[in-house]
């Protein structure tokens, strides 16, 4: 069905992938802690795996989908007490910031999305597995720990051993953890706690732990062995680990067969995120930039490579996208779009998605045929582009409404000076048969509401559009 070859963190290495039940994939994604707006690392994860599961499904699979939903949690509890509202106020408030921001990328529903307090029933069965095979023991403060050192195979996603963990740990006084590398997985009530997040357990009131939340929620949906696991890099330890650890530790077998990691965002060579006061908004980049440019910048790299953000690489994605709905316009939108898979582009964008959904090379191949488009005005080739580009959720409006957009989000027109310089640059590019670079200058300044003529003769005219 598929040549796809999938980076697997736990091998080490690129292998083909092969679905445990033939033409069907089972694929779990850590979500969103819905404590504050999401920021640009979460639409990454949107973004990447919306991507990642399209291609699987235009490459003929019947795939389920699972993002869960972090509803309850440390900083939620503290967010709603700061905020003196209920948590199921402060967290539906937050989920639905969340869906307006993903729908804006692009980002298709997941087919579904549990919410962690509808699955403590299934939390409290694991851990109750987890304390008949000897690997949960609950401590003189209440709470329920995994026994790290009791499960053989802890560290085997991380590479991470033991002895390298706990170089420099010590057990913190006020716990009753018996090993420093153990985690919770039940948490006892604290008095000053809100009564919403307070469940009756075998081991008293209490709520989950973190991680117990994916290894129920993905073993109730998608069974207790499937196919590809994802999230950020950052999960892959501790989150990831303890999901392997409590999973494979239950049930005593294999839980996931491929996971995924995407890079991190990145800004002036830090790791963007909420602790280090670094971070963006979606919505506040949207106030400046289309959805579609950030969903274009994101998918332009590797999911792997890590994404470095800033105005200037933003402004640069807005010129590519432009180029690419400069050839739509050959595209009249009231012909059905139909994709062609033979064709030659269509081979060589599946070759790169299969090559662990190579999107920076797929997108390769969409500017040549842009360019192809540009040179031939074929509405045939105008309707491929975009049927192709569709495959992972670009180009799908007209491109008249995009490139008037594009145009007005410049704060500032050029100034004559500007423009003739551009058009000087442009004109020494093609006469060192330096195309693309020509044709980036002319996407430079149609994004700036600019429109070039090109006369017979070798003249350019030019006008605001």
């Amino acid at each position: 069905m598929s040549n796809l070859k999938i980076y697997n963190t736990l091998a080490r290495d690129k292998q083909v992938f092969s679905p445990i039940e033939p033409g069907k994939v089972r694929l779990y994604v850590c979500g969103m802690t819905v404590y504050d707006f999401c920021h640009l690392g979460h639409a990454r994860v949107m973004v990447v795996f919306d991507m990642v599961q399209r291609w699987l499904r235009a490459s003929g699979f019947d795939v389920t989908y699972v993002r869960n939903i972090t509803d309850i949690d440390d900083k939620i509890i503290k967010r709603a007490i700061e905020n003196r509202e209920t948590i199921g106020a402060l967290t539906q408030r937050f989920i639905e910031a969340m869906d307006q921001d993903a729908a804006a990328l692009g980002v298709q529903k997941p087919d579904h999305e549990p919410r962690a307090t509808a699955y403590v029933p299934q939390m409290l069965a694991l851990i109750q597995k987890l304390q008949n095979n000897g690997l949960a023991y609950q401590g003189s403060d209440g709470d329920v720990n995994y026994s790290v050192r009791d499960f053989p195979g802890y560290g085997k996603l991380s590479g991470k051993s033991l002895d390298d963990l706990r170089a420099g740990e010590r057990v913190d006084v006020n716990t009753g953890k018996r090993d420093p590398l153990d985690f919770v997985l039940w948490k006892a009530s604290k008095e000053t706690e809100p009564s919403e997040v307070k469940w009756d357990s075998p081991w008293g009131q209490g709520r989950p732990g973190w991680h117990i939340e994916c290894s129920a929620m993905s073993g109730d949906l998608l069974g207790e062995h499937f196919d590809i696991h994802g999230g950020g890099q950052d999960l892959q330890f501790p989150h990831h680990e303890n999901e392997i650890a409590q999973s494979e530790g239950a049930h005593q077998h294999s839980f996931v067969n491929y996971w995924m990691h995407n890079g991190f965002v990145r800004v002036d060579n830090e790791k963007m995120s909420k602790s280090l006061g670094n971070f963006f908004t979606i919505r506040d980049v949207l106030k400046k930039y289309d959805a579609e440019v950030i969903r274009f910048f994101i998918l332009r790299a590797h999911y792997r490579s890590p994404l470095n953000y800033s105005d200037a690489h933003l402004d640069d994605a807005r010129q590519g996208l432009t180029r690419l709905y400069l050839a739509l316009k050959e595209a009249p939108d009231d012909q059905a779009v139909v994709l062609d898979p033979a064709e030659a582009h269509a081979l060589r964008f599946a070759e790169a998605m299969n090559d662990d959904f190579n999107t920076p090379v797929a997108m390769a191949v969409l500017f040549e045929l842009a360019n192809e488009v540009n040179r031939s005005k074929s509405p045939a080739q105008a309707r491929q582009l975009k049927a192709l580009a569709g495959v992972i959720g670009l180009l799908q409006r007209p491109a008249d409404s995009f490139l008037k957009g594009a145009a007005g989000s410049e704060t500032e027109g050029l100034s004559e000076v500007e423009i003739t310089a551009g058009i000087a640059a442009r004109v020494a590019a093609k006469q060192a048969k330096n195309f693309a670079q020509a044709d980036a200058i002319r996407a430079q300044l149609a994004a700036a509401g600019v429109i070039l003529e090109d006369k017979p003769g070798g003249l350019t005219e030019w006008r605001r559009g």
